[in-house]
């Protein structure tokens, strides 16, 4: 996660990691959206990339992740599976808390169906491939 913080009592040091785990995955499903817009629209997605760094787009996932899913390499980093685990403990702690997190949400249903697909093995960046299957596109 980054440098050690204290963010209050017992138990808050899982509560920050989950908010870690919220970010993740909801960025990498937006990062995904951007690079199929990219490739639907004509545009070369690995230049898109380079011309979104050092923006306020610009983030370790649009890094990290975004060269991953336009070469359609999911070697495992973080599976796919436990991403699902993250979001699946966050919306019930969510509602524990009675809050909405409606993209959140919406982003869970996304893994459950990649992992459903069987490819709760693959990296979680491989969340594209369900935004490809959802608009009829080849999964390359």
């Amino acid at each position: 996660m980054g440098n050690p913080v204290h963010v209050g009592p017992a138990g808050t040091g899982q509560l920050a990691k989950l908010a870690n785990q919220l970010i993740v995955a909801n960025t990498i499903a937006t990062v995904s959206e951007a690079v199929l817009l990219a490739e639907r629209g004509g545009a070369d997605p690995a230049k898109v990339r380079e011309a979104l760094l050092g923006g306020f787009a610009d983030s370790t996932i649009l890094r990290a992740h975004a060269p991953r899913m336009i070469a359609n390499d999911f070697a495992p980093g973080g599976p796919a599976k436990w991403q699902l685990k993250d979001t699946q403990t966050a919306i019930a702690l969510a509602k524990e808390l009675s809050l909405d997190l409606p993209v959140t949400s919406l982003v869970n249903s996304l893994f459950t169906d990649l992992v459903a697909h069987g490819d709760g093995e693959l990296d979680h960046s491989a969340l594209i491939r369900e935004l490809r299957r959802r608009n009829e596109m080849p999964l390359n």
